[in-house]
């Protein structure tokens, strides 16, 4: 049984901390809020360039080394911007510091845990990146779904669980999944998620879709209650 997200405290449609509120039927307040998260970064405001983000701890099992590695790679194109918050491993934090220090327009870093900055960039963002070597269930990609973000996850744990990957066929999905823990997989998935972007109909239509789940601790409550019947009748 997944965990649940608090959609009275996760949502974009109501939250306080956002400059500008937006719903599935309306995405026209995300944009404002890309804006005024890359002048909270220190990043140029542009409408046009990805912004990618991340909300982590800095530990080891976060895959943030990958994040790093890939991100490395592809900030040399100059064609995206990076945000990401977080604190924990002193050597993860120093690695992204050092990061924002050799591409200072295109990468935002605060290293601490601020629930108001979290928000502002789960709303954003136009991409949320989370490449867990291991995640049980997992909070931020739900967050990041809730709010039009589409994540890019490793296939583990809840991520594999909670997150669909885009079908160009079908034209289905939720996000963007990957595998193997290399740069190169996870590369291979952010280029995917960086053309879709660029095919504003599909991106707009795989971004309803992400919103449009349910993932509310009402629904998984029911899943518990259920559960607990079946014990309770000997069923299990």
């Amino acid at each position: 049984i997944l965990n649940g997200a608090d959609y009275d405290v996760w949502n974009p449609s109501t939250d306080a901390y956002l400059p500008e509120r937006y719903t599935s039927e309306d995405l026209s307040g995300k944009a404002a809020c890309k804006a005024a998260l890359q002048a909270e970064f220190g990043l140029p405001v542009s409408a046009n360039t990805p912004l990618l983000g991340t909300v982590s701890r800095f530990d080891d099992h976060k895959g943030l080394d990958l994040i790093h590695e890939a991100l490395d790679l592809l900030l040399l194109d100059g064609e995206i911007q990076f945000v990401i918050l977080g604190e924990g491993k002193p050597e993860l934090e120093r690695m992204f510091t050092e990061m924002r220090s050799r591409f200072p327009r295109q990468v935002g870093v605060f290293v601490a845990y601020d629930e108001e900055k979290a928000h502002r960039i789960q709303a954003g963002a136009d991409i949320f990146l989370m490449p867990s070597r291991y995640e049980p269930c997992g909070l931020a990609q739900l967050h990041a779904m809730k709010y039009g973000t589409p994540p890019v996850v490793r296939q583990a744990g809840g991520l594999a669980d909670t997150v669909r990957d885009y079908n160009d066929a079908q034209r289905d999905g939720h996000g963007f999944v990957f595998s193997q823990m290399e740069p190169k997989d996870f590369m291979q998935a952010i280029g995917r998620a960086l053309a879709l972007y660029r095919d504003k109909t599909a991106w707009t239509a795989l971004q309803r879709r992400a919103m449009a789940r349910d993932f509310s601790w009402t629904r998984s409550a029911e899943k518990y209650e259920n559960l607990y019947q079946r014990v309770l009748e000997g069923s299990i």
